[in-house]
C-alpha cells in the first residue's frame, strides 16, 4: 500500500488515500470510496452493499447505545450518583467493527476503558453498564470493587483488566500463547489507547509475541491525547504505527478509525492472518476523543475550540448514519426514531439499575483470597527417603507435578535445557517433558509474569522463576496491580493460580543486587501466599501444595540454603504436602521463644545450643514456614509459655516483616511477657559485596546471641 509522511494528527492528513472504485455486474462503476489506510496486509473493501440490513441495523444502535450511555452517565454524575466517568465517544466505530469480527466465549479480550462500544458488542447490556457505573452490588464486571469501565465477563472470555496503563498488554500475550497451546484458531484482542504504547511493556509484548507467532491482536486506538500529552509530544515519529516497525513478525495496519467500513477491513484482514496462524497484528486506528479524558478533566485547558470542531466533524456515529442514508439503509424517520429507541431502553435501564442494592459493607474484606477448600491431604507421610539438599528436592517437586498435571508449565530466564536454571532447580524439565512446558523466557521479568497472569486466567498452572529476587522489580506493575488483586476485583470471578519462584537472601558474597530479601514488601500486598521454606522436606511439600492452590504464591528460596548440610532432610514422596499457614516448632523450650524463618532458623539453633550448654536456659525456636498466611496461634501458644520472644529475620530491621510478627504479639499476648519484645535483624543498608562489610549488616550468631541473654537476663 502507498504511505506517505504523516503532518498533524488530523485523520484525513495522517493516512494516505487510496481511491477503491466498485463496480456493478453491467460494468457500471457504482462508488468511488475513498480509503485511508497503509500497512503490511491486503484490505479487501467493504461498503453497505455487503452486509445485510440487519447487521448494519445492529451496529448502528449499538453505536447509539455506547454514546447514549455517555451521556447518560454524565447527566447521573452531575446528579450525585456516581463518582466517576471515562467515556468512549469516538471510539465507536473501531470497537463496532472489532467486536463484529470476534466471538465472546472463543476468543478472548482484555479491553481498555474507553472500550463501552466494545463490552456492548460482546453482549455486554446496558444495565450491566449502569450497574458498574453506580457500584452496585450486582455489577457483574466487579461488584463495585474496580471503578467504572473496568469491564469483565468471564463466560464472555472478557478478562478482568487493571487501571494501570499498559497491564494489559503481556497478559494478552499469555492468553495468546494458552490459545497456541489448546491448538485452536481463537484470537486475543487487546485494546489500548496510544499513550499506552510508551510503556515498555508494550515492546516487551510485541517483541515475544512476533517471536513466537502469538495469535492477538493489539488494537491501538489513537485519538491523538494521553490525558492532555499531545501525540507529538509522546511518540516518536507521531504515531504507534511507527513503533511497531522493528518487529520482525508482526504485521501492522493504519486505518481510520472513525470510518467503520474500512476499520472492519483493516481488522478483518488482521483476525484472518491471525487465525491462520500467520503471528500478531498491531492495528492502529485514528480516532477521535470527543469528550474530556474523564469526569476529572477539561479539556478546554489544552485544546482549542477548532480542534474540537475539527473532531466533530468526523463524529464516526455521523459517518455511519450518512453512509447508511447513502446507501439506503436508513432515512431521517429511521434515525430518529432509532435514537428514541436507544434513549428508552437506556432510561429505563437507569431506571432498573438505580434500586439495586449496594454492595453489603460486611463483604468488603472477602475474595483476597480463594475461601474454598482445596481438598488436599496434608503430611500423610513421614519424609524418610534418602538425604536430599533443598534445590534437588525442589527439582523433585517440580518434575513430580509436572508428570501430575499436564497443565503445570516452567519457565523463566536460562530455565530450560542441560543448564537448568542458574541453580540448578529446573534441571532435566525440559528434557522430560519437552522445551513447550519448559522453557527459556525473554530476559524480562514483567513478560514473565506478565504472561503468566495470561496463562494462569485461561486454565494453565504456570511456576515461574525471576531468577534472583534482586530483578524482581521491573515487573512490579504486573505484580502489584495485576496479579495480587486479580481476584478481588473481579469479585471472585477470576482466579490467578501462578507461583513464582524466587531465589533470595544473602550470605553469598552477592553484593547490593544479589542479596535481596523481600518478603516485606510482598507481605504488604493483599492476594499473595507466601513461603519460605528452611529445609528440604518443607521446600518439597510447600512447593507441592503451592502448584495445587488457587491464589498466586510468591515461593521464595534462600540461596544459601540450596546446597547446605543443615537443610538437607530425609526426601518426601511424592504424595507429601504441607499446608501454608502451619508453623513448625524446631525444638521445644520454656525460657525464651525465638520466631524466625529461612536462614535464620540455623543461626537461631546455633545460638541455642550454646546458650544451653553455657547457660543452661531452654529456648523454642518456631520456623513459620510461611509469611502469609502467618500461623501466629503457634508463636502465642509459645510466648504464653516462655513469657520472652526475640524475632530474629535477615531483611532490615525496620519496617521489616519480624515488625509485622512483634505487633501482633504485643497486641495479641501483651499480658504473658515478662520482658519487652525484641528482634535481632539487618540493618537499614543495602548489601555490601566485600566480606566484612557484608557480616557488619546481616544478623549474625554473636547478635542474636547478645539479644537472647539480654532477654534471659531481663
Amino acid at each position: 500500500m502507498p504511505r506517505k509522511k504523516k503532518s498533524e494528527h488530523t485523520i484525513k492528513e495522517a493516512l494516505p488515500e487510496t481511491v477503491v472504485r466498485r463496480s456493478g455486474a453491467n460494468g457500471q462503476v457504482q462508488s468511488a470510496v475513498v480509503w485511508a489506510c497503509e500497512g503490511d496486509l491486503d484490505l479487501r473493501p467493504v461498503s453497505p452493499a455487503d452486509f445485510d440490513v440487519s447487521t448494519l441495523l445492529r451496529v448502528y444502535r449499538t453505536m447509539l447505545l455506547a454514546r447514549r450511555l455517555d451521556e447518560k452517565m454524565l447527566t447521573l454524575l452531575k446528579q450525585g450518583k456516581g463518582f466517576f466517568h471515562i467515556g468512549g465517544a469516538g471510539h465507536e466505530a473501531a470497537q463496532a467493527a472489532a467486536g463484529l469480527l470476534s466471538r465472546p466465549g472463543y476468543d478472548w479480550f482484555i479491553l481498555y476503558y474507553r472500550d463501552l462500544c466494545m463490552y456492548l458488542s460482546l453482549g455486554g447490556r446496558p444495565e450491566d453498564v449502569l450497574l458498574a457505573h453506580l457500584a452496585k452490588a450486582n455489577d457483574p464486571n466487579s461488584g463495585g470493587r474496580q471503578m467504572p469501565a473496568h469491564y469483565s465477563d468471564r463466560e464472555k472470555h472478557i478478562v478482568t483488566p487493571s487501571s494501570s496503563v499498559g497491564s494489559q498488554f503481556l497478559p494478552a500475550l499469555g492468553l495468546a500463547m494458552g490459545v497456541q497451546r489448546r491448538g485452536e484458531d481463537a484470537y486475543v484482542y487487546c485494546s489500548a489507547g496510544e499513550g499506552a504504547t510508551s510503556q515498555g511493556s508494550f515492546h516487551e509484548a510485541l517483541n515475544w509475541a512476533a517471536r513466537i507467532k502469538a495469535p492477538v491482536l493489539y488494537f491501538i486506538q489513537n485519538n491523538h491525547y494521553a490525558i492532555s500529552v499531545p501525540v507529538a509530544q509522546q511518540t516518536a515519529g507521531g504515531n504507534p504505527y511507527k513503533l511497531a516497525a522493528g518487529y520482525e513478525g508482526l504485521a501492522r495496519i493504519h486505518v481510520d478509525g472513525t470510518d467503520f467500513f474500512q476499520t472492519y477491513a483493516a481488522v478483518r484482514a488482521a483476525v484472518e492472518h491471525i487465525r491462520a496462524g500467520k503471528g500478531p497484528v498491531c492495528l492502529v486506528a485514528d480516532v477521535v476523543r470527543l469528550l474530556p479524558h474523564s469526569s476529572s478533566d477539561n479539556h478546554a485547558k489544552y485544546r482549542t475550540p477548532e480542534e474540537l470542531e475539527k473532531d466533530r466533524q468526523v463524529d464516526p456515529i455521523l459517518r455511519f448514519e450518512q453512509a447508511l442514508l447513502e446507501a439506503g439503509v436508513l432515512t431521517k424517520a429511521r434515525i430518529e426514531e432509532l435514537r428514541h429507541e436507544v434513549r428508552r431502553k437506556v432510561d429505563e435501564a437507569t431506571h432498573w439499575a438505580e434500586q439495586q442494592a449496594d454492595p453489603d459493607p460486611a463483604s468488603a474484606t472477602r475474595y483476597v483470597y480463594f475461601e474454598g477448600t482445596l481438598d488436599l491431604t496434608y503430611e500423610k507421610s513421614t519424609p524418610s527417603g534418602k538425604p536430599i539438599v533443598m534445590v534437588d528436592a525442589i527439582n523433585h517437586a517440580l518434575h513430580e507435578e509436572m508428570e501430575r498435571d499436564e497443565r503445570v508449565l516452567v519457565y523463566g530466564e536460562d530455565v530450560a535445557g542441560p543448564k537448568g536454571g542458574v541453580f540448578t532447580a529446573t534441571r532435566g524439565l525440559t528434557e522430560r517433558f519437552g522445551p513447550h512446558r519448559c522453557f527459556n523466557s525473554p530476559l524480562a521479568e514483567a513478560s514473565i509474569v506478565g504472561t503468566a497472569v495470561g496463562l494462569a486466567a485461561s486454565g494453565f498452572k504456570p511456576v515461574i522463576e525471576i531468577q534472583f529476587a534482586d530483578y524482581i522489580w521491573p515487573a512490579m506493575s504486573q505484580l502489584r496491580n495485576m496479579v495480587a488483586p486479580f481476584r478481588y476485583r473481579s469479585n471472585n470471578a477470576w482466579e490467578c493460580p501462578l507461583v513464582i519462584r524466587v531465589p533470595c537472601g544473602g550470605y553469598i558474597h552477592g553484593g547490593l543486587c544479589h542479596s535481596q530479601n523481600i518478603e516485606g514488601i510482598f507481605a504488604h500486598m493483599p492476594g499473595y501466599k507466601i513461603a519460605m521454606p528452611s529445609n528440604a522436606a518443607d521446600a518439597k511439600g510447600l512447593l507441592k501444595t503451592a502448584i495445587r492452590m488457587h491464589d498466586p504464591v510468591l515461593f521464595l528460596e534462600h540461596k544459601a540454603l540450596y546446597r547446605a548440610a543443615a537443610a538437607r532432610t530425609p526426601e518426601p514422596d511424592a504424595d507429601y504436602l504441607l499446608p501454608f499457614g502451619k508453623a513448625r516448632v524446631v525444638q521445644s523450650g520454656s525460657d525464651l521463644t525465638i520466631v524466625t524463618y529461612g536462614l535464620m532458623v540455623y543461626k537461631s539453633l546455633n545460638v541455642a545450643q550454646r546458650i544451653a550448654k553455657e547457660d543452661g536456659a531452654s529456648i523454642e525456636i518456631i520456623d513459620i514456614r510461611t509469611i502469609v498466611p502467618l500461623d501466629i496461634e503457634t508463636i502465642l501458644a509459645s510466648v504464653q509459655k516462655t513469657n520472652r520472644v526475640l524475632v530474629v529475620y535477615e531483611d532490615h530491621e525496620f519496617a521489616g516483616f519480624g515488625a509485622e510478627i512483634a505487633a501482633q504479639i504485643a497486641s495479641k499476648a501483651f499480658e504473658y511477657l515478662d520482658a519487652p519484645i525484641a528482634r535481632v535483624a539487618g540493618a537499614f543498608t543495602p548489601i555490601p559485596y566485600a566480606e566484612p562489610l557484608e557480616n557488619a549488616v546481616l544478623p549474625q550468631d554473636e547478635d542474636i546471641l547478645k539479644a537472647a541473654r539480654a532477654l534471659l537476663a531481663y
